[in-house]
């Protein structure tokens, strides 16, 4: 075969396996499978060996002559041809012989009605139209297109009456197995007798047997085409009437299709009517197409899958693309595309898919929104993530409530193929807009949507943006906003942490449990045990205690009951007093100045703070050493500090909450957070107390009061009664827990509710005397309990 080409003239295809054929002898052609070499596509062959074939080279040229001029759908399509002196090549587009469906009974009856109507169309333009005679209608005569069509060929004995030689006249009997298939007056008077008869009468015969072996897939005879058990009833009449041996009154092709199109007819079928209305869809009135949709749906599912694939899907998304078919096309779309594969999938669906998200027309956008589910799987995540999501992103801010509905359901659908950036950025943007939404339904769908992708959400915003839009729509006056946000907290419990669950969560939905709905209520029970369970769960791991007793003895001292408590009284009361108690039982003594050396005491006392001078407790009053320190949140503040640098009173939780305002997604930085706030300092009482405060400039100067301190060490304390008395000897000694100390200049100025601070040791009042010092002194009571880490934070500010 290859080297016959290299001799002969260029043919552009390149031949592939021949088709096995049932049998040998039933046509002069073997086919082969090919295809085109310039863009790989699938083609057919129809070889013929004149070597081999030498008397029946008329007839192979005269089916060349006739498929290059005869065009019609029904026709075998012809892509390119060649001859030589030794062979006849014809490119053809890929076919299968039709004879292996009917001889392994492949074809339902609506499939063989629906090929037998194409095939009746195309004999009947050659016997009308064209006024010839094909002369070779036979199952062999007749292939399956890739899209399931049957197509005519056998050409070979193709005359035109008109002509007084044509090739029917002397050639007819050279066709293989043609005495099978001769009408009766043939089989009489030969082939010069058609002349007397009408044009149709040969075809018409011919096309009665082919109706004869399509339905029961074996070779006709004389005793057997009576037989119509296999035909459908509905045709018996027509069929016999086209074998009737009279040819004046036998039944015309084109009057049998006419029989078989009237209503209720044979050829009144889903299968034909669709495919003679899809390629004038476009042409249809509303009502047209509407009633065409609905004959697609009653397709039954043995219809040929082919035929749908590259036949009637084309032309349905042409329709909506182009024609205005609307989202009615596009449902029918969605049914036959899933029948594809991936590859036609991407091919035929996928490029048409994308333009449409282009089109701002909303029934189409809300259509596609509809039936996002149905293609998602078969889009590519490069394609989802880079050309739909971006056109899809409009729908957020559409004025059509139903557009941004559509398009927040949908995102369910998109994320799992959205990128981390994308999802993280731009969709959390319009979802907060939609979080914020006019229409209550909305809202609540937001809410439904977060709830559900909150596994795709990145870790460093995930918290933050729940626990923000859910404890918001927990305050929405629709009843079904404030359940939905009940039911994504319950389902994404395990997203946040247990300081989160315990103090931003829990309080927010305690007042869901008072809510006016009953249905919230419920929910909010419901979510409230999963976070309560969790939350106790945590505790349980948690320690008794953080504190460590100062030293044995006074763990010792405290586990003994004192002034009448009972050491197991669990009462409300009971705590209280044992707590009194215990701070009245460790202030015994008389004060005494801290020794320099003293690390331990340093370290270990949490009466006072680390940046206290060991001379400051020569001014406390006794008082103040048995006062009970009861809320340092309510005595903490009774005197405002005088000092230019700022005392931080933000709480964890306020650092946490500054925290989320600054990663958080700009877009929920309107949601709105618990107030938590710290309890506002009471305002300090006027006092007729009148002292000479220190001014130091808000610069502490920490280490000069250390060398002060070391210089201290080395000298006596003066006798009692030498020490210097305060100018005013009437004052009362300020009750301080704790003060901060820096050298500096000393200011003359008097300002009421101050005390002027003695010299503790000549020392000090040598190093008044060379530098100004300012002092400022905190009156707040001091926590004897304060915890470590308070020491540490006061030492952290001065370091």
């Amino acid at each position: 075969m290859a080297s016959a080409i290299s001799k002969g003239p260029p043919f552009p295809y390149s031949f592939g396996d021949r088709v096995e054929r049932v049998s040998t002898d039933k046509s002069i052609w073997i086919l082969y499978n090919g295809t085109r070499r310039e863009d790989g596509a699938d083609c057919s062959i129809l070889s013929f060996d004149i070597s081999a074939n030498k008397s029946r080279l008329p007839l192979a040229r005269n089916a060349l002559k006739k498929l290059r001029t005869l065009r019609h759908p029904g026709v075998l399509k012809v892509l390119d041809a060649v001859e030589t002196d030794t062979y006849i090549y014809i490119a053809t587009e890929r076919v299968a012989p039709l004879i292996w469906h009917t001889r392994l009974k492949r074809l339902s009856v609506e499939t063989i009605k629906w090929g037998l109507f194409t095939i009746a169309k195309t004999v009947k333009f050659i016997n009308e139209e064209a006024s010839s005679v094909h002369g070779n209608l036979r199952v062999s005569s007749i292939y399956t297109s890739q899209s399931g069509e049957w197509k005519l060929d056998g050409f070979e004995l193709l005359s035109s009456m008109k002509e007084d030689d044509a090739i029917i006249y002397s050639y007819a009997n050279r066709e293989p197995l043609s005495d099978l298939y001769l009408p009766p007056e043939v089989v009489k008077g030969g082939w010069d007798a058609i002349k007397r008869q009408p044009v149709t009468a040969v075809d018409s015969y011919a096309f009665g047997l082919l109706i004869y072996e399509a339905f029961t897939g074996d070779v006709v005879g004389s005793d057997t085409i009576g037989d119509t058990r296999k035909v459908p009833p509905s045709m018996h009449q027509s069929y016999k009437r086209l074998l009737n041996a009279n040819p004046k009154a036998r039944l015309s092709v084109g009057h049998f299709l006419e029989q078989g199109l009237r209503s209720g007819g044979f050829f009144e079928t889903p299968l034909i009517r669709l495919t003679e209305g899809i390629e004038s869809l476009d042409l249809k009135t509303d009502s047209e197409r509407q009633q065409f949709l609905g004959e697609l749906d009653e397709v039954p599912d043995d219809f040929p899958e082919d035929f749908l694939k590259t036949k009637v899907l084309p032309e349905l998304l042409k329709s909506v693309e182009f024609g205005g078919g609307g989202p009615k096309v596009f449902a029918a779309v969605m049914k036959l595309s899933a029948k594809l594969t991936e590859d036609e999938y991407q091919t035929h669906v996928t490029p048409v898919v994308v333009r449409l998200f282009a089109i701002p027309d909303r029934a189409i956008r809300v259509c596609l929104l509809d039936n996002l589910s149905l293609m998602i799987e078969h889009l590519p995540q490069k394609v989802v993530n880079d050309k739909i999501f971006p056109q899809m992103v409009s729908g957020f801010t559409d004025v059509a409530p139903v557009v941004r509905e559509q398009t927040v359901k949908a995102v369910l659908t998109v994320v799992p193929k959205l990128s981390d950036r994308t999802t993280n950025g731009e969709l959390l943007k319009y979802l907060a807009r939609t979080a914020n939404d006019e229409q209550p339904g909305i809202r609540t769908n937001t809410t439904i949507c977060l709830g559900k992708i909150a596994r795709n959400l990145g870790s460093n915003t995930r918290q933050k943006i729940l626990a923000a839009a859910f404890t918001r729509s927990l305050r929405d006056p629709f009843v079904h906003a404030r359940n939905a946000a009940l039911m994504a907290l319950a389902a994404t419990a395990d997203v946040f942490t247990n300081e989160d669950c315990a103090t931003r969560l829990l309080p927010a939905m305690c007042p869901s449990l008072i809510d006016k709905e009953k249905l919230v209520r419920d929910q909010a029970n419901k979510t409230l045990d999963i976070y309560l369970q969790r939350v106790r769960a945590y505790g349980a791991t948690l320690p008794d205690t953080i504190l460590s007793p100062a030293n044995p003895g006074d763990a010792r001292a405290s586990s003994t009951p004192r002034m009448g408590t009972a050491q197991n009284d669990t009462s409300w009361a009971g705590w209280a007093i044992s707590s009194f108690t215990n701070k009245l039982a460790s202030a015994r003594g008389d004060i005494e100045p801290r020794p320099a050396g003293d690390r331990a005491l340093s370290e270990g006392s949490k009466g006072g703070s680390a940046s206290i001078p060991s001379v400051s407790s020569k001014l406390a009053s006794p008082a103040s050493a048995s006062t009970p320190v009861l809320d340092r949140k309510a005595l903490g503040s009774s005197v405002r500090p005088t000092t230019n640098a700022p005392i931080s009173t933000t709480n964890s939780f306020d650092e946490e909450e500054s925290i989320l305002a600054d990663e958080a997604v700009d877009a929920w930085a309107a949601m709105e957070d618990f107030d938590d706030s710290p309890t506002a300092p009471k305002q300090p009482q006027e006092s007729t107390e009148v002292f000479v405060p220190y001014d130091d400039s808000g610069e502490p100067d920490f280490a000069g009061w250390l060398a002060a301190q070391s210089q201290s060490k080395t000298k006596k304390a003066l006798p009692k009664g030498l020490s210097k008395k305060p100018e005013n000897q009437n004052q009362k000694k300020p009750v301080a827990a704790s003060r901060a100390i820096t050298t500096g200049s000393i200011e003359s100025t008097v300002v009421p509710g101050r005390t002027s601070r003695p010299a503790a040791t000549p020392s000090a009042a040598k190093s008044t005397s060379q530098s100004t010092v300012t002092k400022t002194v905190d009156t707040r009571p001091k926590d004897d309990g304060m915890a470590e880490e308070d020491h540490d934070a006061w030492g952290a500010e001065w370091e």
